[in-house]
């Protein structure tokens, strides 16, 4: 039997991001978002790419408070976010995590996307440029 896969970094539309491995640690508080923004800034990474499989319930049900504060310490670091997968049955279930998504995915600093289709495509450059999307794994 295999271990859990590794944290991996990798170049997305030219950008350097941190993919987390979808059977690693849960994210469950404060604690494990610095650990993982540690990690991502030790590599050179300006995202943390995290499977929804990685987060804890809590996360998702807004009033436990844990959504706010594992972003703000995103924030505070100056890391960015982005959580990878399905969400919808969490935002059919909460308004407010519904408007949540829809704001986070107008910024700039926390994103929910689908696949890594979606965010390969969010993080590439819009200035008409053709992009490689060629991925480079990089161990940590």
């Amino acid at each position: 039997m295999s271990g859990p896969m590794a944290d991996v970094l990798r170049e997305l539309g030219g950008v350097r991001v941190m993919v987390c491995a979808a059977d690693g640690p849960p994210l469950r508080g404060e604690t494990e978002a610095i650990d993982l923004i540690g990690e991502a800034s030790y590599g050179g990474a300006s995202w943390v790419v995290l499977p929804v499989e990685r987060i804890d319930g809590d996360f998702f049900s807004l009033r436990t408070g844990m959504a706010g504060a594992v972003t703000q310490k995103f924030v505070t670091y100056g890391m960015r976010l982005a959580v990878v997968g399905d969400v919808s049955a969490h935002v059919a279930a909460s308004t407010a995590l519904r408007d949540l998504v829809r704001e986070a995915n107008r910024g700039r600093g926390l994103w929910f996307v689908p696949d890594m289709n979606a965010l390969r495509e969010r993080l590439a450059p819009s200035d008409g440029h053709p992009v490689s999307y060629g991925e480079k794994d990089i161990s940590l």
